[in-house]
C-alpha cells in the first residue's frame, strides 16, 4: 500500500497576523489580540513580536500588558478572521476534498490521491505556503507525515513559516521522536506528565524503552498501549472532513490549559457569536445546542441541550454557551480547549409564544427583537469591517 501523505497546516499567529496584513504600520510590532488591557479579560493570540515579551494566548490582559506595555492591544474580529480562513480552506481545496478543519487556523489535509496531479508532499506543502502568502500576505507553518499524531508534531518543527517532513526510515524516525519531551505526546497533559516524570520518564524515548507492562501499573492498560503506540510514531486515525451544513461550530484550544472560568466565558461568548452570524448568513435556525470541553490529559465532555423553539439570535446562543459550561464544567481541572456548536436546522422558526423563549431572553426583548438586534449587529459590523 502507498504510504498516506497527511499535511498538518497550522497559520502562524493567525489572528494577530490578520490585523498586521490590515494594518501595515503595525508589522513587526507587538500586537495583541484580546480584551482591553484596561478591563477584565483575556488575550485570545498575539504576534510573535509580543510572544517575545512573555504573552500568551489565555493571559489576563492586564497581565499582558505589564508585560509588554507598548503593545497594540486589538479587539477580536471574528468575522473578518473568518473571511481570512475561509480564502484559506478554499486553496486548500486547490489541492485535496480530504480536509479536516480543527480550528478557524488549523487543518489536516490528506493529499495522498494528489501526489499524481501536484507532485509530493514536500511540493505541495510549498505550493499551499506560497498561494496563502501571495494571495492574503500571510504565513503558516507545515508539517508533513504519514499520519495525523507526525503530522502535527512536524508542523511545530520549523514555526514561524516553516516546512518539515518528518523522517521516513524508521530508524531516523525514532530517533527523532525519542529526543522529544513526553509532554509532546498526545493525550500527556500536565497532571499525567508528572506522573510519569516522577518515574523518570522524560523523553519519548524514554517510553519507548519501557515496559509495556510498568507503564500499564503507572497508568491503566488502555493509555500505557495508546502511549507506547505514538510513542514509536503510529497513529491510524483518518482524515474526517466535516459537513457544515448539518451543524455549525467552533472551537479553541489555549496554549497553556486555564482553570479561570472567565477566560472560558468570554472565549464562548465570542464563538457563540460567531456561530449565530453563520446560522443567520445561511437563513437557519437551530433546534440544539452543543457544548464541548477538553481537559489537560484530552479527556472531552461534550453536552447538548434543547432550546425550548428554535433559534438564531446572539443572545440565546451566549446563554445556553454558558449554562452548559457552568451544568458541566469540572473544578480544579484545567481546560485545553473550549468550544460551541448548534444542530439540527429548520429553515423557518416555530410559531410558538415568546414565553418558550424566555430562560434565554434578555427580560426586556422578545425573540423577534433579538433576532432583529442580531441582524442588524451584522449590518453594522460589515459597515464598518468588523471593528466593533
Amino acid at each position: 500500500m502507498t504510504p498516506r501523505v497527511i499535511l498538518h497546516v497550522d497559520m502562524d499567529a493567525f489572528f494577530a497576523s490578520v490585523e498586521q496584513v490590515d494594518h501595515p504600520e503595525w508589522q513587526g510590532k507587538p500586537v495583541i489580540v484580546g480584551s482591553d488591557p484596561k478591563q477584565r479579560g483575556v488575550v485570545s493570540t498575539c504576534s510573535y513580536e509580543a510572544r517575545n515579551y512573555g504573552v500568551h494566548s489565555a493571559m489576563p490582559s492586564r497581565q499582558a500588558f505589564e508585560l509588554c506595555p507598548e503593545g497594540i492591544f486589538v479587539r477580536p474580529r471574528m468575522q473578518r478572521y473568518q473571511t481570512a480562513s475561509n480564502a484559506v480552506f478554499q486553496i486548500f481545496e486547490q489541492f485535496t476534498p480530504d480536509i479536516e478543519a480543527l480550528s478557524i487556523d488549523e487543518a489536516f489535509l490528506d493529499v495522498t490521491g494528489s501526489l499524481r496531479l501536484f507532485g509530493d508532499g514536500l511540493s505541495i506543502a510549498k505550493q499551499i505556503q506560497t498561494q496563502i502568502y501571495e494571495a492574503l500576505g500571510l504565513t503558516c507553518s507545515i508539517g508533513i507525515a504519514p499520519n495525523k499524531f507526525l503530522a502535527k508534531l512536524a508542523s511545530e518543527e520549523k514555526k514561524p513559516n516553516g516546512i518539515f517532513s518528518v523522517p521516513l526510515d524508521q530508524t531516523h524516525l525514532l530517533a527523532w521522536l525519542g529526543k522529544k519531551s513526553i509532554r509532546d505526546l498526545w493525550g500527556v497533559g500536565p497532571k499525567l506528565a508528572t506522573l510519569l516524570e516522577s518515574h523518570n520518564i522524560k523523553t519519548i524515548r524514554d517510553i519507548q524503552c519501557c515496559n509495556p507492562e510498568t507503564l500499564a501499573s503507572w497508568t491503566t492498560p488502555l493509555l500505557a498501549h495508546h502511549l507506547t503506540e505514538i510513542s514509536f510514531g503510529r497513529d491510524n486515525r483518518n482524515v474526517t472532513t466535516e459537513h457544515e451544513e448539518k451543524s455549525f461550530s467552533r472551537e479553541h484550544t489555549y496554549t497553556q490549559d486555564t482553570l479561570d472560568d472567565e477566560t472560558l466565558r468570554q472565549e464562548l461568548r465570542w464563538i457563540a457569536e460567531d456561530v449565530g452570524r453563520r446560522l443567520r448568513e445561511h437563513n437557519l435556525w437551530a433546534r440544539t445546542g452543543k457544548i464541548k470541553i477538553r481537559y489537560t490529559g484530552f479527556r472531552t465532555v461534550t453536552r447538548q441541550a434543547t432550546f425550548p423553539q428554535p433559534i438564531c439570535d446572539d443572545q440565546a446562543l451566549r446563554e445556553m454557551a454558558w449554562e452548559l459550561l457552568a451544568q458541566n464544567l469540572e473544578s480544579n481541572i484545567p481546560v485545553r480547549l473550549i468550544g460551541f456548536g448548534v444542530e439540527n436546522f429548520v429553515a423557518n422558526p416555530t410559531d410558538e409564544t415568546d414565553d418558550l423563549f424566555a430562560h434565554y431572553a434578555h427580560p426586556s426583548l422578545t425573540r423577534e427583537r433579538q433576532e432583529r438586534l442580531s441582524h442588524t449587529l451584522d449590518k453594522i459590523r460589515k459597515r464598518y469591517k468588523n471593528q466593533i
